[in-house]
Order: structure tokens, then C-alpha cells, then sequence
């Protein structure tokens, strides 16, 4: 009798077994409940890049918002002859991020591009952001170019010809460097259509002398980027030129619902945000958000460099926190790399206390890198992806995305299903991943190791009913 009710209690404990196997991963809350736990969604991840693809990194990725089917990436990938420089490279989806094309960006000057990001127009019109320069580390290059420009495109397939932004030629001063691009897609905003770009102009590069200074500079464009306007220092106390925590660096910008303007960034000030009220035309004083303490500039295990460089967002929904203004970061307050969060409710005058994004144990000794937010314009969930290691051991890194339905004031933990890699300090492994999200559609899109002297890129697509944490059921036809 009792070996029966034994062998009962095992096959039920087997069933159990493989019932949870079949869900999603799920790691758990971090704030306050959220409610009784229903099914999320169970997002298939995809290999984006091909085979023939080279050290593939630094992502971006913006979903259409005329069509969330459509989804575009960007990113660096090295040349395929070591003469050939590294160039940026877009991706793209039609289906939902089931499938991918990739397409060579031009580099009609073969210079060496980077730091390529995405955003989308409400129109659906896709503008890209990057570097192009060379020689700026050489002390006497034979060539010296340094500039930041744009390309648009309806498809992701076909690119207008590039625009500039900044341009130096036959000169390895000043340097720019890690623009990101915003546009005003607000319904409510009198600057409706602008493209606003922000980045780090190094006065020299690297150079120890004090008399050489990092800056924040800006610019936007108000013709959908066929032009954009001459840029300007936004920036008050700069930092120096060692593209470390005392620099300033990491500048992104964010549209209010009114068109407001935010650009947040990193420095020897910690966390700083720089306000335009009149579309990105004049700057009102800098304002400190907070210390990041260990700075932004932190060594993680297998990794060349690293850093908790601040993102900046905001919620231009329909929703009770319509307004609010959102900034994530990574610091090493609790002995190792952790996710942070704060908020604003008034434009940027108060904000929340700093709330740990990644809910494992604190202070364990475990590292999350390379954070990056998007807010959902439709239902304004928060929605943070990241690098991390809770599970793993040694340098091998997974990759998690939190969510909130509440205003970021509690979050959920999804570990994506990306079978955890070991990372190599010799192979250079970029400063970001991706990630976007609207009505309820969440694309996180991130590049691993696949050997250790080259990475690959890869897809997690979360279809969520908007404003939950449940998946969405799609209605019968």
C-alpha cells in the first residue's frame, strides 16, 4: 500500500516537474506584489546575425510604430579582411522578429564607424545615429577624421544617404563620441517630429592634461533629419579625457509628452540632466540626480572594460504616470554591479529613492552589466534588459529583462532563455545592448559570445498583453 501511494506521489511530482519546465522563466519581484502570478510570455530567442557575421556588437534596436511586425537593429560588426574597418550593419524584421535580413550600412569613406543606435518616427520613418572617424588615437595619423552622422529609411532595407551632424576633418581634435538619437513622437508636443541627438565631445582623447576636457554636446534636427542644426555645449562642469568615471559620457535624450526635453549622463558628478522646454533650442541649468558610486566605470571579469552608464526615459502614454521620467543605471553601492532605478512625477524637480532593479540576493557577489530601458508609449510599462550572472559561474553571463506595470516602482525578472556564454577580455565586446518596446511588444536584442574570439547577435521577443505581465492571447480569426 504505501509503495503505491509512493509510486502515485512520484508520477504526480514528475507531472509537476515538467508543467514547470514548460513555463516561462520567471525569476521573481522585486518592490512591491504585482498580484497573483498568471502566465507570461514564453519569447523564442532567434539568432539575428548569419554565420559569416564578425564580433558583432554595441545593439540597438526601435520597433515601427506604424507596424510592430517591423523591427530594426543596428550594430558594429569588424571587417571581414584586417584592413577593412570595423562598419555598421542594420537588421531587419517584418515578421515579428521571427526572421532577419542584414544589410550592410555604406561607408563611402572606409572609416572606421561605431556606436550606431536606432529610434523610429511616429510616421515610421527609421533614423540611424553613429560614428565615423579615424586616426584620433594615432599621435601622428596619417589620416584624422572624427564626426557623428545620421541615414534614414522607411523599409530598414533601403538607406538615404548619410547626413552629418558634426564632422572633423584632417584633424584628430576634438573627438566625438557615443551619440544616442530620440524623436518627439508626442501627439501633445509642439516640436512634434524633432530628432534630437546627444554624445561626448573629447577635447583630445585619452590625453592626461588637465586643460583637456570632455563636454556633453547636442543637436536636433527639425526637417526628419536632412539637416541637423549646429551643436552646443549643454554640459556645465565637464570631465576629463580618459574615457573613465571622471569623464563625462553617456548622454541620452527623452521627450516628454509636451514636448519637454531630458538628457541624462555620467561624469564625477554622478548622475546629471541637463532640461529644454523649448525643444531642444536652450538648456536650463544642470541638475545632479545622485551619486553612482564606484563610478560608471567598473571592471567585470572577462571583460576589457565595462560600465553602469545612466538611460533616460519617459512615459508618453495615456496612462496614470503619464510624464513620468525614468532613469537607469548600474553602481557598485552594495559591493558588486546592481540595477538601479529612479523617478520623476514633476518634470524632473523631486525624485524617488534608488530602487535595485535585479532581484537576487543583495550583495552576493554577483554581476549585472550593461543596462538599457524603454518605456512603452502605449501602455507605459517600464521595461529594463541587462547582462547578468546570478546563475552562472566564473565569466559566464545571461541575459534578464525586468518589468514594471506600476510606474517602475516594482518589477518583475524574466530570465531570457540565451544559453549563458564565457565572456573574453581580449575580444572587444561593446558598451550596450538593445531593447524597445510598444503596445505590450517587448524586442531585446543583444549580442554573445558564440567562440571566444567572436559574437554573434541574438532575439527575444515578449508579446505581453498591454499593461500586464501576462502573455497575450491572440483572438481567433
Amino acid at each position: 500500500m504505501n509503495r503505491k501511494r509512493n509510486e502515485s506521489r512520484a508520477v504526480q511530482l514528475t507531472v509537476i516537474c515538467l508543467a514547470i519546465t514548460c513555463l516561462p522563466l520567471r525569476i521573481g519581484v522585486v518592490g512591491q506584489a504585482q498580484g497573483p502570478e498568471k502566465k507570461a510570455p514564453n519569447p523564442q530567442v532567434v539568432r539575428v546575425t548569419g554565420p559569416d557575421a564578425r564580433s558583432a556588437v554595441e545593439v540597438a534596436v526601435a520597433i515601427d510604430p506604424t507596424n510592430s511586425d517591423h523591427i530594426v537593429g543596428v550594430s558594429i560588426q569588424a571587417g571581414i579582411r584586417k584592413k577593412d574597418p570595423t562598419s555598421n550593419y542594420a537588421y531587419n524584421s517584418t515578421d515579428g522578429g521571427r526572421t532577419w535580413k542584414t544589410v550592410a550600412q555604406a561607408n563611402p569613406g572606409k572609416r572606421t564607424q561605431g556606436d550606431d543606435t536606432i529610434a523610429f518616427g511616429s510616421d515610421g520613418l527609421a533614423i540611424r545615429a553613429y560614428l565615423a572617424f579615424d586616426g584620433f588615437t594615432e599621435p601622428r595619423p596619417k589620416r584624422a577624421l572624427s564626426g557623428v552622422w545620421t541615414s534614414t529609411s522607411y523599409d530598414g532595407l533601403t538607406w538615404n544617404n548619410p547626413v552629418v551632424v558634426v564632422d572633423h576633418i584632417n584633424s584628430p581634435m576634438p573627438h566625438e563620441d557615443k551619440p544616442w538619437i530620440r524623436v518627439d513622437n508626442s501627439k501633445d508636443s509642439p516640436h512634434k517630429g524633432n530628432i534630437y541627438i546627444a554624445w561626448t565631445r573629447f577635447d583630445k582623447y585619452g590625453s592626461k592634461d588637465p586643460d583637456h576636457k570632455s563636454h556633453i554636446y547636442f543637436s536636433r534636427s527639425t526637417d526628419a533629419g536632412k539637416s541637423f542644426a549646429v551643436p552646443h555645449r549643454i554640459s556645465e562642469v565637464p570631465g576629463d579625457c580618459l574615457d573613465s568615471s571622471k569623464t563625462v559620457m553617456g548622454a541620452v535624450p527623452a521627450v516628454g509628452p509636451k514636448g519637454e526635453v531630458y538628457v541624462v549622463w555620467g561624469g564625477p558628478l554622478g548622475l546629471v540632466m541637463a532640461k529644454s522646454t523649448d525643444g531642444g533650442l536652450n538648456f536650463g541649468k544642470n541638475q545632479v540626480l545622485g551619486e553612482t558610486p564606484g563610478g560608471w566605470d567598473f571592471a567585470v571579469k572577462g571583460l576589457g572594460r565595462c560600465n553602469g552608464l545612466p538611460v533616460v526615459c519617459t512615459d508618453v502614454s495615456e496612462g496614470k504616470d503619464r510624464g513620468s521620467i525614468y532613469v537607469t543605471w548600474i553602481d557598485l553601492r552594495n559591493g558588486d554591479p546592481d540595477v538601479f532605478l529612479i523617478a520623476s512625477r514633476d518634470g524632473g524637480e523631486t525624485w524617488s529613492k534608488p530602487l535595485r532593479v535585479n532581484d537576487d540576493p543583495k550583495g552576493n557577489g554577483k554581476d549585472q552589466f550593461f543596462t538599457w530601458m524603454a518605456v512603452d508609449p502605449v501602455d507605459g510599462s517600464v521595461n529594463i534588459a541587462f547582462y547578468d550572472r546570478r546563475d552562472t559561474e566564473g565569466t559566464k553571463t545571461g541575459v534578464t529583462l525586468a518589468r514594471s506595470i506600476d510606474g517602475g516602482r516594482s518589477f518583475v525578472n524574466y530570465k531570457i532563455n540565451q544559453e549563458p556564454f564565457a565572456c573574453e577580455p581580449k575580444t572587444f565586446f561593446g558598451d550596450y545592448l538593445g531593447i524597445d518596446a510598444y503596445g505590450g511588444r517587448v524586442v531585446v536584442l543583444y549580442h554573445h559570445f558564440v567562440e571566444s574570439k567572436r559574437c554573434a547577435i541574438s532575439s527575444a521577443v515578449y508579446d505581453f498583453a498591454p499593461g500586464t505581465q501576462e502573455a497575450r492571447v491572440e483572438k481567433k480569426k
